[in-house]
This record gives C-alpha cells, sequence and structure tokens, in this order.
C-alpha cells in the first residue's frame, strides 16, 4: 500500500472508536423494541428484584415505566470473557479499495469495525476483552481485560489491520487456531471473523482446531465474512478479465459468464459444508455479507451472549 492510500484509509477511519460507538448508537435507538429487555437506553443489564435483596441498586425509572422491579448488574456481577480473533490474511483484504469509510469496505475493514461495535458493547457491561490478529504468523495477542488503557490498545491494534495490507501473506487457519486455544485457560466466549478461504485439502484440520476451542468449553461463533456480491453471486461484467489469487498471485484469464454456474455451484457447496461442520462442533455459524451493515452482527452477538 502506497502513502497515498495509507492517508486516504487513516482520513477514514481517523477514530475507529468514533465510528463503532456511532453504529452501535444506531443500533441501540430500537433495541427496546426487540426482544433484548435486559438491556437500558444506556446498555446497562438489569436483573429482576427478588425480594430481600437490597433495593441500593433498583432502578426506579425503569419500576416507573415498567412497574417491575429491576436491579442494575455491576461489574462484581459481570464474568463474562470474550476473546476476539480476526483473520489478517491476503484475502481479507479484498477487494482492493482506496478508500474505506463507513459505507465502503473490504472485508479486514468490516470485520476489524464489527469487533470494535462488539467491544463497545462489552465495555457498557464491565465485561473483559482480549483479541488475537493472525495472518501466516501469530500476529497479535492480547488477554482478556476490561480496563479502558487496554480497549485503546486493542483499537489501535484493530486499526492497523486496515491500514496496512499484508500482501502475499497467506495462512493455515488451524495452525494459528491451535495456538489461540492454548493460551485461552479460561471460558470464554470466542468469536471469530474469517472469509475461511483455506486450503480445501485441510478443512479436517481446520475443524479440529475449532474443535481445540471448544475443548476447554468455550462458546466459538464463527462470522463468515464474504463480499457476496463478488465472492458468493461471481457478479462481474462479461468481459474478458484476469483473475488473481491475492494469496498465492496465481492467475488465470476468463468470461466471468463462462465460469459463474460451476463457481456459484462450488460457493454454494463449500458454505453448505461449513454450516454443517460448525453444526457438528456445536459452533455457532453465520454467514456475513459485507454490504449489509452491522446490526444483524449485533443481534446475532446479544442472542450468544445470553446464552454464556
Amino acid at each position: 500500500m502506497n502513502l497515498e492510500n495509507i492517508i486516504q484509509t487513516q482520513t477514514s477511519f481517523v477514530n475507529l472508536d468514533f465510528l463503532a460507538k456511532q453504529v452501535v448508537e444506531g443500533f441501540i435507538s430500537g433495541i427496546h423494541k426487540s426482544p433484548f429487555h435486559g438491556f437500558s437506553a444506556e446498555f446497562a443489564e438489569h436483573k429482576i428484584y427478588n425480594s430481600g435483596e437490597s433495593t441500593k441498586h433498583i432502578d426506579w425509572k425503569l419500576f416507573a415505566k415498567t412497574d417491575k422491579l429491576y436491579t442494575k448488574r455491576y461489574d462484581d456481577e459481570t464474568n463474562l470473557r470474550c476473546h476476539f480473533i480476526l483473520d489478517n490474511s491476503s484475502s481479507m483484504h479484498y477487494p482492493k479499495l482506496k478508500d474505506q469509510n463507513i459505507e465502503n469496505f473490504n472485508k479486514i475493514g468490516f470485520s476489524a469495525l464489527a469487533i470494535a461495535c462488539l467491544m463497545h458493547l462489552l465495555k457498557k457491561q464491565r465485561d473483559a476483552v482480549g483479541l488475537s490478529i493472525y495472518n501466516e504468523n501469530y500476529e497479535f495477542y492480547a488477554p482478556e481485560k476490561g480496563s479502558n488503557r487496554h480497549h485503546a490498545m486493542l483499537l489501535e491494534e484493530l486499526q492497523n489491520s486496515i491500514l496496512y495490507s499484508k500482501e502475499k501473506k497467506k495462512t493455515e487457519t488451524y495452525e494459528i487456531l491451535h495456538e489461540i486455544a492454548q493460551n485461552l485457560h479460561k471460558r470464554s466466549l470466542v468469536v471469530l471473523f474469517s472469509d475461511m478461504l483455506l486450503n480445501t485439502n485441510h478443512s479436517d484440520k481446520m475443524f479440529e482446531a475449532l474443535q481445540h476451542l471448544k475443548h476447554n468449553k468455550h462458546q466459538v461463533i464463527l462470522f463468515h465474512t464474504l463480499d457476496y456480491d463478488k465472492e458468493v453471486n461471481f457478479d462481474f461484467s462479461n468481459v474478458p478479465q484476469r483473475f488473481i489469487d491475492v494469496e498465492t498471485k496465481n492467475y488465470i484469464d476468463l468470461y466471468a459468464e463462462n465460469a459463474k454456474e460451476n463457481y456459484n455451484r462450488y460457493m454454494e457447496g463449500f458454505i453448505k459444508e461449513l454450516k454443517l461442520q460448525c453444526a457438528q462442533y456445536k459452533i455457532k455459524y453465520k454467514a456475513i455479507d459485507i454490504n449489509k451493515g452491522f446490526n444483524e452482527i449485533m443481534t446475532e452477538f446479544l442472542v450468544e451472549r445470553k446464552k454464556h
């Protein structure tokens, strides 16, 4: 990535935390109309008041609205640990963009902002957050903590993953996931953002690694992150084009229309098999289209958080 592109990207992602807060605030504005009645407008978690408990933390404003007694849940009552894993291989930097903004992302930009949004939700709940970033190496690791300084450090690492493209970086994800699993000693909610575009000969090894994450009773969510227009629907103009593998740099010249049917059939089978294997290992699978915003991710995340 040249200096001009870096400057353009920095202009759009000048404050990842600010963008995340904007997205989350828009999501929370409609939360009272959703099934998540356990959250207030400030996203503080509540629990039903039981007779005999201290009345110190009763939310009287909520009582006035609902005629029911709820108490606020504070830091010492919150024990959720969440570890985010971000695939930062070259394929995640597709499509190559000169400028990324709130309405135009590649996969790495979308995933990093999605994690920042979920971190913001967890921060409101005073939950502990950790982060792993990998490409062909285990690039970054931070254990689960809840301090403001810790959150700021994680946001900086997420921002760096957007700004600096990993040219010719490929990875065998399964090897890194085994390493990450070894670092997670306490039961956590583990959230992986990846396009899962790995060597098909290693799919079994990949799920052995995901199973390793389940070994210590971690709850695992896989957000399968793709550009559906291009990578699933193969929506390209029917003129001669060169398609280049961003990791190996191998290429093929063809008319998109000639390959579309076979490509669609392959991707349909690939996604179906991924769903089936995730179900087999009791891993929550969610296909994510980077062109469709963040509400679906946050909703799915809150559903799974409640189960933890």
